[in-house]
């Protein structure tokens, strides 16, 4: 896969549009896989010229179908963040890049019939604070609820997923707004404990958030009311599980993944259904992580707000999915950094509440742009019934600290009423300019006809976890 790309100075002029919303990419390099970039001409022209490299990874694991690039495509291990893998069920790579370190992470979304006029300055503050009481953010950290379990319950939460959960702790919620509410694990799975990764970090992480670009974000909709988002994945547990099945692949094939961001598995190794399995369990972490945090926002919304919080959905991204497709046929669809998105009548959603209108998609922006509600259409089969999940990065981490003001980005925050935590120091690495405007990556999705807007969000008070280490390491780079 590290062979010399003929295209790489020219691959962007190779991108042809058509009348379908995205550009049809194919070039030497890529060969016959179909490659669809879901972009307007502007983010093409803006995405940074060595994510090419990336994309013809991607389209170079045994078996691949197809290549989807979503509009908040940018660089990432081994192949984007905004990529859908698809490959052959039967026969091709159940890949781990193209899933990515946080797996199952995701998004959920709740409503209030609370006017945001109520959301007042003060009012704002109350609600971070009581939030940021209940659920512990940043690196590290200890769930309040669940705590440390033991090794027998943690196995039962990983397996049994929210079904489990519902069952053993209750739930103030409708269990029925989940994407799902387990993904199947094979009973003679274990899991690969200690190692490189040590999954073990994430047995008492249940409820807790995170850092990076994880948040939890109280916003103003365009019905008027007060609603509710969250991102957060699998925490310690799915960064440890990814990490150890990195290793074992570089182990099992080191003459051919001789770089651990590209490994993969083939149906006849012995680690290509543990690896499913350490992916379903890893979803399971996280859809529960998500709800046990839904819970604590609920207590804190009621305790300000005097009103109860409505889940609308919970869905996952960062997963490998066995999925029919028309004309692909029967694959595995890989979605790094993109969301499923099945349209109303969609096999998948028979029986279920959305079986007629689509499930919601849930799209972040930044902390200091609009968010959406979507609702997915027909064309998405286009897409291989994907879509972005969220605005995507324009700058790195590591350019962000080097070029945005503190000072600056933090008074623009004040200046638009936006509450971060609780002192508004914004994460200068996950400000507003660090990202893609949201508008213009949701635009493209609406444009391909692959879903339309339902709500427009606005943020009003945004909780994200900061990790003082770090900080004090950009401030020496700083001087």
């Amino acid at each position: 896969m590290a062979k010399a790309l003929k295209n790489a100075e020219n691959w962007k002029s190779l991108a042809i549009p058509n009348k379908q919303g995205y550009f049809e990419l194919r070039t030497e390099d890529t060969g016959e896989i179909p490659v669809r970039l879901f972009l307007t001409a502007s983010l093409l022209d803006e995405v940074e010229d060595l994510l090419y490299r990336q994309i013809v990874n991607a389209a170079r694991f045994p078996g691949t179908k197809a290549v989807i690039i979503t509009p908040d495509v940018h660089y990432g291990y081994g192949v984007p963040v905004g990529c859908v893998l698809v490959t052959a069920a039967d026969s091709g790579a159940v890949a781990m890049g193209p899933v990515g370190y946080d797996i199952g992470c995701g998004m959920m979304s709740a409503r209030s019939t609370v006017p945001a006029e109520e959301a007042t300055p003060d009012k704002k503050i109350r609600f971070n604070r009581e939030v940021m009481d209940r659920v512990t953010m940043g690196a590290g950290g200890k769930g309040t609820k669940l705590g440390n379990v033991s090794e027998s319950e943690f196995n039962n939460l990983i397996r049994g997923g929210a079904e489990y959960y519902v069952t053993k702790y209750g739930a103030s919620f409708d269990r029925g707004r989940a994407e799902r509410h387990r993904i199947p694990v094979d009973d003679n799975w274990q899991v690969p404990w200690g190692g490189k990764g040590r999954p073990e970090r994430g047995m008492g992480q249940i409820g807790t958030l995170g850092g990076g670009n994880h948040f939890i974000e109280l916003q103003k909709s365009d019905d008027g009311n007060l609603y509710l988002q969250v991102h957060t994945g699998s925490r310690g547990f799915g960064h440890g599980l990814a990490t150890n099945y990195f290793e074992m692949a570089r182990e099992e094939r080191p003459d051919v993944i001789t770089d651990i961001d590209l490994g993969y598995f083939l149906p006849a190794s012995r680690n290509y259904k543990n690896y499913l399995n350490a992916v379903a369990a890893g979803g399971n972490y996280a859809i529960i992580n998500r709800l046990v945090i839904f819970e604590q926002v609920a207590k804190a919304f009621r305790k300000v707000f005097r009103a109860d919080l409505e889940l609308i959905y919970e869905i996952s991204h960062n997963l490998v999915q066995r999925e029919m497709h028309p004309e692909f046929g029967d694959v595995w669809v890989h979605r790094k950094g993109a969301t499923r998105a099945f349209p109303a009548g969609h096999q998948a959603l028979s029986g279920t509440i959305w079986e007629g209108s689509g499930h919601p998609v849930l799209i972040p922006g930044s902390n200091k742009s609009f968010s959406f509600i979507l609702r997915p259409l027909p064309e998405a089969v286009k897409s291989c019934y994907s879509v972005n999940h969220g605005a995507g990065r324009r700058l790195s981490r590591a350019e962000a600290v080097r070029t945005l003001s503190q000072s600056k980005i933090n008074e623009e925050y004040r200046q638009a009423n936006i509450l971060v935590n609780l002192d508004g120091n914004v994460p200068i690495d996950e400000s507003a300019p660090a990202y893609k405007s949201s508008e213009e990556v949701v635009n493209a999705i609406v444009t391909a006809g692959l879903a339309r807007v339902e709500h427009k969000l606005w943020p009003l008070s945004s909780m994200k976890g900061t990790d003082e280490s770090k900080a004090a390491r950009r401030q020496r780079c700083n001087r």
